[in-house]
């Protein structure tokens, strides 16, 4: 057959960081961790660890024996750097395993660090991160001539494509979803090499076959079902009796190789039963190598303009396809209401409707929180080197990537030097820079994206961020009044009190000004009943609950004390609600997602 089949897995943890602990920019961030152990099955082995992410860490050794034993290139991985950084801390072992697996066995997918919705960040750090992705996997694409390219939950804009299209010489390949092409015949979108005009320049793009995508990750049909839906269900009969090559591709998170004992033999037999039936196993990048060096026969005008595709600017993989007006993706999961009408939507939890409306302001405040945090470092840099210019404070802050993930780059012997990272901006006193870069990371650190993928703001994930954007704050805060610069100073605390006050935010921000989609998200009672601890221990919302837990530890004594009059510190732990997607995991505790220890 000349149908061949491509797979894609995105691997991606947040982490399960509570808390960072004090540092001079020197070195990479070193944090406390939460204890709430849990453990997954995989074949018949059970693992576990401390948390969500350290057991899943432990689990990426099947994951990454499993693909290894593939034939080389038949499918593609990207690991999002700080995950990445993650498994070369606590299990080194694993990380040279997936290093020989990037190298070798697998097509390495380029990603965006600390993975954002992208367009939802200012272009100033969206281009800092689309740099850092390249640099960070530089040692395992320098070879190559077309470079895939994984936009956390395919999020995507024009400007968002541009700007990571721009940050290489490199021809790039955006991994999308079929849902997110407008305008085009879908069978040719799926199965064919399709350009995208993102402004000046041009990428190509493939989009994954959803319904299959699912079939596979959420396990609703057997490797029978698979096979056929293949070989009978996506034949392009067209192209077979042309003897044109066309590419069936799916995509998922890693983690689908985990969702129960038996999902790694069966997606290894999938591929075996495929190639069986004629079907060749090959990622997408290579599919569009070999279409572009003429390997594979192409359609008149493949991989031209003639096969350009339209791309739904706010697009993404994993929407909540059921409220879409246009039958195409959106960002509505992340930004809490629908972009076409305004309307603030609600979901399931536990059997209730509840609103969404907490992930605007959500959004809003750490759009706020990140341009305050990027003013003060720009603005501390210049107070000292005032001719700099914004491109050489944009280079500094790329190559802070070098000492942030420092044992990454020293393991392929690139420069983790102080002088190189401090080249831009030379002339300034390295101790001041490197806790301002230091101070940036952990902002970026803050906006993960995964918070608001779930329908309750009370989870391990928001904590994660709060007390990361909280640290930044903290830490920015204190640089100016080192620098008698209290003004300033007093400024960043009350952007830290923002969080604090995160449910004050919805008369700050006149959300009850919105419409709901049903009329009632909006409201006062839907706004305070979404925002419930989910703990025995706290009644605070989990933003305050976790603001307030590195607002104890860091805080000076006389804003603590300030604070204490507001606040109940003795309330400030790290405890959250539990993610409903991590339920089938063995949990020690199942009612709600504890942390064990003491700082």
């Amino acid at each position: 057959m000349y149908q061949k089949f491509g797979y894609h897995f995105h691997a991606y943890q947040p982490g399960d960081v509570i808390y960072i602990h004090d540092g001079s920019g020197w070195d990479p961030i070193k944090y406390s961790e939460r204890l709430s152990p849990v453990s997954l099955k995989i074949r018949d082995v059970e693992v576990k660890s401390r948390n969500w992410t350290r057991t899943v860490i432990k689990a990426y050794e099947y994951t990454s024996d499993a693909l290894g034993s593939l034939k080389s290139g038949s499918v593609s991985v990207d690991f999002e750097p700080f995950t990445l950084y993650m498994i070369l801390r606590y299990k080194p072992k694993i990380y040279g395993e997936i290093v020989d697996l990037l190298m070798n066995k697998v097509e390495p997918v380029v990603t965006t660090p600390f993975h954002p919705i992208v367009p939802h960040l200012s272009t100033f750090e969206q281009e800092i991160l689309a740099r850092i992705s390249f640099d960070f996997y530089e040692p395992f694409i320098k070879d190559r001539d077309v470079v895939g390219y994984w936009l956390p939950e395919n999020v995507i804009t024009r400007e968002a494509a541009k700007i990571v299209a721009e940050s290489t010489q490199k021809e790039i390949l955006f991994l999308l979803d079929e849902r997110q092409f407008v305008g085009l015949h879908l069978p040719q979108a799926k199965f064919s090499c399709n350009t995208y005009k993102c402004d000046d320049k041009t990428a190509y793009v493939f989009g994954r076959d959803h319904q299959l995508s699912d079939a596979f990750a959420f396990n609703t049909l057997d490797v029978d079902g698979l096979v056929r839906a293949v070989v009978e269900g996506r034949v392009d009969v067209f192209k077979e009796n042309a003897g044109i090559p066309y590419l069936v591709y799916l995509a998922s998170d890693l983690e689908a190789l985990l969702s129960n004992p038996q999902q790694l033999d069966k997606f290894l037999g999938w591929v075996a039963r495929l190639e069986e039936k004629g079907v060749e196993a090959i990622n997408a990048v290579e599919f569009i190598r070999k279409k572009k060096r003429e390997e594979f026969k192409k359609l008149e005008g493949e991989c031209t303009e003639n096969f350009r595709i339209n791309v739904k600017d706010y697009s993404s993989w994993s929407d909540y396809y059921d409220l879409s007006i246009d039958g195409r993706t959106s960002d509505m999961r992340w930004l809490g209401m629908r972009r076409e009408d305004g309307k603030v939507i609600n979901r399931l939890y536990k059997g209730n409707k509840v609103s969404q409306l907490w992930k605007y302001a959500f959004t809003k405040l750490f759009r706020e929180l990140n341009r305050s945090i990027r003013f003060g470092v720009v603005d501390l840099i210049r107070k000292y080197l005032p001719e700099a210019e914004i491109d050489a404070i944009k280079e500094f802050l790329v190559r802070y990537a070098r000492i942030f993930f420092r044992e990454h780059y020293e393991y392929f012997e690139m420069d983790t030097t102080v002088e190189y990272v401090m080249g831009p901006i030379k002339d300034l006193d390295p101790t001041l820079a490197l806790r301002l870069g230091r101070i940036y990371y952990i902002m970026l650190l803050a906006n993960h994206s995964c918070p608001r993928f779930w329908e309750n703001i009370d989870t391990r994930v928001t904590f994660g961020n709060v007390s990361a954007i909280s640290k930044a704050l903290i830490e920015l805060m204190k640089v100016y009044i080192e620098e008698n610069m209290h003004e300033r100073a007093n400024y960043i605390l009350l952007e830290y009190m923002k969080l604090l006050a995160f449910p004050q935010l919805y008369y700050d921000y006149e959300l009850f000004k919105m419409p709901g989609l049903e009329g009632w998200e909006t409201s006062e009672q839907a706004w305070f009943e979404s925002l419930k601890s989910e703990v025995p221990n706290c009644d605070y919302n989990v933003v305050t609950r976790a603001a307030l837990f590195v607002g104890k530890e860091d805080l000076p004594e006389d804003i603590k004390s300030a604070i204490e009059v507001l606040y109940d510190l003795r309330k400030a732990v790290a405890d959250t609600g539990h993610i409903p997607g991590e339920m089938h995991g063995n949990w020690e505790n199942r009612e709600w997602c504890e942390h064990r220890a003491k700082l």
